[in-house]
């Protein structure tokens, strides 16, 4: 028997690898483009083939714990995909070394730009990883993967004016962090 859009889901949590090779081949062009989005800031096309494989290994290794329809599994994949590229850049964003191999020659004027970006898309996640965890979530999936607070909202369980107030706090707690670290205070 092989894997169709009304078996796929207990064919993969079977273990069947032909299920697999079912979500991978429908689901590989979004998860591919849910990982771009995040990562093409580092112009790294093998950390996000990288990242790709990691969400189709986490989605077999998690398989069993998803209960849903095919509408729920494309929703369940997405946030697999979306956090697990969330945590590629995070990586990233620690790891950032600027080697002379790779830069080009551009006007000085250039490269202090490209440096202040790097350093304070670091110093930003420094300051949102302050937060909860899941104002950390709320954070990145509205301003750095350009979410709607509905959609936030209807993933997380949670009512849209509840995601206003947890930005708007979440907005004062880093401007109060952000202030300490402008001021020479540290941000661990």
């Amino acid at each position: 028997m092989k894997s169709n859009e009304t078996n796929f889901i207990k064919r993969l949590q079977s273990g069947k690898e032909d299920a697999l090779e079912y979500i991978v081949d429908k689901y590989l062009p979004l998860i591919k483009g849910i990982s771009y989005q995040v990562l093409s800031p580092f112009k790294n096309d093998g950390m996000i083939d990288e990242c790709v494989n990691d969400i189709f290994l986490s989605v077999w290794y998690y398989a069993k714990d998803f209960n849903g329809d095919s509408a729920k599994f494309k929703n369940w994949i997405c946030s697999i995909a979306k956090f697990k590229a969330i945590d590629y850049y995070r990586r990233a964003v620690k790891n950032v070394e600027i080697s002379s191999d790779n830069l080009e020659l551009s006007p000085a004027d250039s490269i202090e730009k490209d440096l202040v970006r790097i350093e304070n898309r670091s110093e930003l996640m420094q300051l949102i990883n302050q937060l909860e965890p899941i104002d950390q979530q709320i954070f990145i999936r509205k301003f750095f993967l350009g979410e709607n607070t509905e959609e936030i909202a209807y993933s997380l369980g949670k009512t849209k004016a509840s995601i206003d107030n947890r930005i708007y706090r979440g907005k004062k707690k880093l401007k109060v962090h952000a202030s300490d670290f402008l001021m020479g205070g540290s941000v661990v």
